[in-house]
């Protein structure tokens, strides 16, 4: 995120969840449950929320905070998506964007 704002809350998430969506070629109805967690320095919306502006409306979802390990990268919003699917593991794909990218090099695509 580029700052501590709802509209930057959102559209982050917002592209986040979107790019999971359509890299796993995933429909709504194949998400069990997603769990979202903001860093410390992220409280002005909750990330949430950005799911249920883009459709997902009677999926379960839940917002954490992240722990605040000194030195970490500052601003970054985590998700967890539970699907039903009939991909092997190895064909889903893990999203990072923007300075996330270098959290996991080995698995960002």
């Amino acid at each position: 995120m580029d700052a501590d704002a709802k509209a930057d809350i959102l559209e982050g998430t917002g592209e986040l969840v979107t790019e999971i969506v359509l890299r796993n070629r995933l429909v709504t109805d194949e998400v069990i449950s997603v769990g979202f967690t903001a860093d410390p320095d992220l409280v002005a919306e909750f990330p949430a929320l950005a799911a249920r502006k883009i459709g997902f409306h009677d999926v379960p979802l839940l917002c954490a905070s992240e722990i605040g390990v000194p030195g970490a990268m500052p601003r970054v919003v985590r998700l967890l998506m539970h699907v039903e699917t009939e991909k092997p593991r190895s064909a889903l794909e893990h999203v990072y964007l923007r300075g996330a990218v270098a959290l996991r090099l080995d698995i960002a695509q």
